[in-house]
């Protein structure tokens, strides 16, 4: 499995997670297999998303969506602050 990370900051959480949300559907095409969305006790407003993948490739690829087609256009990404900060991970241990 490998997992997509993502950190950046919101100016607000509901803008984005309704734009969130509507991606919905491209998450499933493209994959994703669960996703999780923390955010910081310290700094609601910083945000740290996790989506699952089978395959590094799958991963790779949706974060090229993301980078081209997202994040590149403020009416796609509203709410973001800055460029996000990603990795993609490998677990080695736990459920």
């Amino acid at each position: 499995m490998a997992t997509l990370h993502i950190e950046h900051s919101v100016t607000d959480l509901p803008t984005w997670t309704a734009a969130f949300d509507r991606f919905a559907a491209a998450r499933k095409s493209a994959g994703v297999r669960a996703h999780r969305v923390h955010r910081r006790m310290d700094d609601p407003n910083y945000l740290y998303i996790d989506l699952d993948f089978d395959t590094e490739a799958e991963a790779e690829a949706f974060l090229a969506f993301l980078r081209q087609n997202v994040w590149s256009a403020q009416a796609s990404s509203p709410a973001l602050i800055g460029t996000p900060q990603t990795r993609i991970l490998e677990q080695v241990t736990g459920a």
